[in-house]
């Protein structure tokens, strides 16, 4: 479980260096001398790291939910199968965000 968060807390400080350059490359970006085209270049890149970041960091919640409730949702219908239903809504919901979160990117992508 240590390794995991050392994990986690790897992956959330690479994710902040590369959305304060990209912000600061947005703010910064267009200076006097780009043309208008070059800002919205640097906004469509921008938008493309928004929807792989949203798409990303949601199939690791769901990674990290589906790992935690599947096991129990096996454990709990080895003692009792009338339990599969209730146990797979379970899973089912982990699963569920990472569909917004690829949702979330779609609609990103749509505005891009």
């Amino acid at each position: 479980m240590n390794r995991m968060k050392k994990a986690v807390r790897i992956l959330l400080s690479c994710m902040l260096v590369f959305l304060t350059a990209a912000a600061l490359s947005t703010v910064f970006g267009a200076e006097a001398g780009e043309s208008a085209e070059a800002a919205a270049a640097t906004a469509r890149g921008v938008g493309m790291i928004a929807a792989a970041l949203s798409t990303g960091i949601a199939a690791i919640g769901s990674g990290i939910a589906v790992g935690a409730g599947a096991p129990a949702a096996i454990g709990a219908l080895t003692e009792d199968p009338k339990t599969f239903g209730k146990s797979m809504i379970f899973v089912a919901l982990g699963e569920g965000i990472a569909l917004y979160g690829m949702l979330i990117s779609i609609l990103i992508l749509n505005k891009v």
